[in-house]
């Protein structure tokens, strides 16, 4: 699942995972594949309230940890950093504490995987970084190696450039 709005530079790298994964493997039909964008927080509130959940839940996100830019790495949902703003973010509360709560009282395995983001550039602008951009396919193949059967194969019917619509 992805959890950024695209409008903001490095904002839109789960679901440009997401678009790589969907473009250049096959999905098992067991694998929901979501961009909700900024609606996570409702999302993740509905799963908690619901009877009907997934066995695991994965987060793509952009986020600074401190690490080298367009560094892949999995943080657990415990471990991110509660700020007491209002906002969508998945950095920030509720929906860290949704999270968590998703994985100790739901039973949900959740697990987040994360990007470095760079320093922010003097002009925004739409798009992902050149270093963002090119952890792309380095997190999808994570992705797909957790979570797809190993009978999975890449999608040979497809042309490796898509076009923009």
């Amino acid at each position: 699942m992805c959890t950024e709005a695209k409008q903001q530079r490095n904002d839109g790298f789960g679901c440009a995972v997401v678009d790589y994964v969907e473009s250049h493997y096959r999905v098992p039909e067991a694998v929901c594949l979501l961009d909700v964008g900024t609606g996570v927080r409702k999302l993740l509130f509905t799963l908690c309230l619901s009877s009907a959940r997934p066995q695991r839940w994965l987060i793509l996100d952009a986020i600074d940890a401190g690490r080298s830019q367009g560094e892949i790495f999995e943080i657990d949902p415990a471990e991110i950093p509660p700020v007491k703003l209002d906002d969508f973010s998945l950095h920030q509360l509720p929906t860290s504490n949704l999270l968590r709560e998703l994985q100790e009282s739901c039973g949900v395995e959740v697990r987040v995987l994360a990007c470095q983001t760079g320093p922010l550039p003097e002009e925004i602008s739409q798009g992902l970084s050149k270093a963002i951009s090119g952890a792309v396919p380095q997190a999808a193949e994570w992705l797909v190696r957790e979570y797809f059967p190993r009978t999975t194969a890449a999608r040979s019917d497809l042309c490796q450039c898509r076009t923009s619509a």
